[in-house]
């Protein structure tokens, strides 16, 4: 049996809270505006999107205390048990003066109607805590969740650059505090599962994973809340109820990264920031994928479990991991089972998910030497946004040049994320050629019946799925393959 406690408890800025009420759907951003008064924290988007919101937390890990941006407006007060919270309202320099990061700001004209400027400092923050000297692409990287329209950006990067020269990141409050920040946010690690509310206002933070598993086998409708990077529109959005909810974020059982035997193992809860560093490492394909993934803030409350574990047709992970034959396994109370991850997905909003099972870890082959993998994003627009087409590839050939191997997978295709089979049985044995594929290529009328919506009509993304297959072989074979155009182009 574990503890049962009442409450959750955090820091914000420099003082400790305990919260015995709070609602499942309570959002960070409500709660620091209406009822701590802490006004610098911005609404704009309410979906995560522009960044006006932005603040850090704090949380504790193998790596010791770690401060990340995240968007406030879709994340829940459930999800803050044993974090710090840092506002602009906490940003202080020497007596009587800014903090390196504003006065930058205010130097180098980054502002102008001033709405989103809380969050641009924030993520400056965030950003000049862990680079004191950043490159323009580690910059414009750390502010892709930001949205300006007034000044454009040049100005707001040259002040990124300046803040160094304002003062010192060792003498930085969050750096000087961070010793005793950590013993504090240590105390309140106490083991327990918290549990407030009842009914329609009931939410659960499980002391570990064996504690998740027992009480969603005892609530297997309960809403499992991880990064809330989707739960959160759910909320804000579409006004969805949530109750009860399970907030495992915390969950330090999900949240490990390993690599056994040429396969890496990721726990459900791992986000895309912290994945990012093995993936690109070792499936260098991933790195740019990861990189287009929203804004920092997103990736760094994302997970890839939930990714999966949602079911959506256009996430961005399924289709890569599919192609590289990746493997789910899924837990309900202490029994686990471990399946291909292509036949998870079984038809729109449904997965292969028992009541009362969740995701706990995806199995994802490392490339053999001499195998070939890609996987391209098809947006409106290159950053921050959601995909329209995405395929991924993994090639093998064999001596004679020949495709010994060959999996194809795509989002944005079909109901589901979904292999294109007529498309690899087309290819499968023949020599890998332009001719090749473009016999197979017909191939992908039987494979999809893509829909057409606001980002993309059925026809654009028949024909974007066949070039990306072309820009595959192309990268593959040192040549330049013809680009298919659609008949009204080429009239």
């Amino acid at each position: 049996m574990v503890n049962i406690r009442n409450e959750i408890r955090f820091i914000l800025n420099g003082r400790d809270v305990v919260l015995s009420t709070v609602a499942p759907d309570a959002t960070l951003l409500d709660w620091l505006r209406l009822d701590r008064s802490l006004r610098g924290t911005k609404e704009g988007c309410a979906e995560g999107d522009c960044g006006a919101c932005t603040v850090l937390v704090g949380k504790l890990s193998a790596g010791g205390l770690v401060y990340e941006t995240v968007n406030a407006c879709i994340r829940f007060l459930g999800s803050l048990d044993g974090t710090h919270v840092v506002t602009v309202e906490h940003l202080r320099g020497s007596p009587g003066q800014l903090h390196p990061v504003q006065q930058a700001m205010v130097d180098f004209h980054g502002s102008q109607c001033g709405f989103c400027t809380p969050g641009f400092v924030m993520s400056l923050y965030g950003l000049w805590m862990r680079s004191s000297d950043p490159s323009n692409a580690a910059i414009e990287k750390a502010l892709q969740g930001n949205l300006c329209r007034c000044t454009g950006y040049e100005a707001i990067i040259r002040a990124a650059h300046a803040i160094s020269s304002y003062g010192k990141v060792v003498k930085d409050p969050l750096a000087a505090e961070r010793k005793a920040i950590t013993a504090r946010l240590e105390a309140m690690h106490d083991g327990a599962r918290v549990e407030i509310g009842a009914g329609k206002a009931r939410l659960v933070v499980p002391a570990n994973v064996d504690d998740f598993a027992a009480v969603l086998d005892e609530e297997p409708g309960a809403t499992i809340v991880a990064g809330s990077t989707d739960v959160g529109l759910w909320v804000t959005k579409h006004m969805r109820e949530i109750s009860p909810a399970i907030f495992i974020g915390n969950l330090d059982g999900l949240c490990t990264i390993s690599e056994d035997n040429g396969v890496i193992s990721i726990g459900a809860g791992v986000t895309y920031t912290e994945a990012f560093s093995t993936l690109a490492r070792r499936i260098p394909a991933l790195g740019p994928l990861f990189d287009r993934i929203g804004g920092d803030q997103v990736r760094n409350m994302g997970t890839i479990g939930g990714n999966i574990a949602n079911g959506s047709p256009i996430g961005d992970t399924p289709p890569p991991l599919i192609a590289l034959g990746a493997r789910l396994t899924l837990r309900k109370g202490k029994k686990r089972r471990t399946i291909p991850l292509e036949t998870f997905f079984i038809a729109y909003g449904k997965q292969d998910r028992q009541p009362g099972e969740f995701v706990e870890a995806v199995h994802v082959p490392v490339p053999a030497k001499g195998t070939k993998f890609a996987v391209h994003k098809i947006t409106k627009r290159r950053d921050e946004d959601i995909t329209a087409a995405l395929g991924a590839f993994f090639l093998t050939l064999a001596g004679d040049g020949t495709v010994a191997d060959v999996r194809i997978a795509y989002g944005g295709m079909a109901a589901t994320p979904k292999r294109a089979s007529s498309v690899e049985k087309a290819l499968l044995g023949k020599p890998w050629t332009e001719q090749t594929v473009e016999v197979a290529m017909a191939g992908y009328a039987e494979d999809f019946t893509p829909l057409t919506d606001m980002r993309a009509s059925a026809e654009y993304r028949a024909l974007a799925a066949k070039n990306l297959l072309l820009r595959f072989f192309a990268e593959t074979s040192g040549t330049k393959a013809p680009v298919q155009v659609s008949r009204h182009e080429a009239a």
